[in-house]
């Protein structure tokens, strides 16, 4: 991800559903016939070459029979890690319009039954965002939220919490229940640089009960962007399907994972091809 982008968010890092709630779905022909019954304001960042923010989130969240309303929070040539970057951002009176053109022609049918938060601020120790913001996201964007998914870092600067351990890990989800955040999941945890694994920790709280999740993920040897991304749009998905977090994170994961295989593959062959050329008379 990157900055100022979020899954369902940049600025307010929101996503609203209808209330109407359906069972497992069970093919994706299901997905399809039953798109009219679930609708999502998806609220990110866009780019013209590349797939991150809304460019990831739309497709997948369409292909499992979810109808997507889009608003482009920032419309960049690509994401922020090239060496330069050309685009607009808009700002909150832009983002208050167009909604409020939704809202006018009784279009905005969405319902506040689950709000999804990437705290998108930064990675591997590194800001994306300016430091002021770092307290608006812990004292009140995260507060607004349903399920929260930070990365190591993040979670560390929402949780005031330095991560070393499994129990550590505990420890700075349970700082954001008793905020009243019900479903925190840590995307992503390498509990070492020589660990050939990364684990996913999904862990929620209610009356008092806690359920926990923690998943290992086998590391492919390469860097991606806008994996957050799509794993907030299928967990968005998968929660509000399955009601269930293991199911939803099992499934979700399982995505994002195929997804990058097929990615480091077609990569990998294309890298080959080009290295082959080079040594063609």
């Amino acid at each position: 991800s990157q900055s100022g982008a979020a899954a369902f968010a940049a600025k307010d890092d929101r996503a609203f559903l209808s209330e109407d709630r359906l069972g497992p779905l069970r093919s994706a022909s299901n997905c399809r016939s039953m798109a009219r019954d679930y609708r999502v304001l998806s609220v990110q960042s866009h780019v013209v070459s590349g797939y991150v923010g809304n460019k990831c989130a739309c497709f997948p969240l369409q292909t499992l029979g979810f109808e997507v309303d889009f608003i482009n929070s920032v419309q960049f040539s690509n994401h922020t890690g090239y060496p330069v970057y050309k685009g607009q951002v808009l700002n909150a009176e832009e983002l208050v319009e167009l909604y409020e053109g939704l809202k006018l022609n009784r279009i905005n049918k969405y319902s506040h039954v689950l709000t999804v938060c990437d705290p998108v601020m930064g990675d591997n120790g590194k800001l994306y965002v300016p430091p002021g913001l770092v307290s608006i996201y812990r004292e009140r964007l995260v507060l607004l939220a349903d399920v929260v998914t930070p990365n190591q870092f993040e979670l560390e600067l929402l949780s005031n919490k330095t991560i070393t351990t499994e129990s550590s890990v505990l420890e700075a989800m349970d700082v954001l229940h008793e905020r009243g955040i019900p479903i925190v999941v840590l995307t992503s945890y390498r509990p070492s640089e020589s660990s050939k694994e990364i684990l996913l920790y999904g862990s929620s709280k209610k009356g008092g009960q806690r359920s926990a999740v923690k998943i290992e993920i086998p590391l492919i040897g390469a860097s991606f962007t806008g994996t957050g991304d799509l794993l907030a749009a299928c967990l968005l998905v998968w929660i509000t399907r399955t009601n269930n977090l293991k199911e939803a994170l099992e499934k979700a994961v399982a995505t994002v994972q195929g997804v990058l295989l097929k990615t480091f593959k077609h990569s990998s062959e294309k890298q080959k091809e080009a290295e082959g050329s080079c040594y063609e008379w």
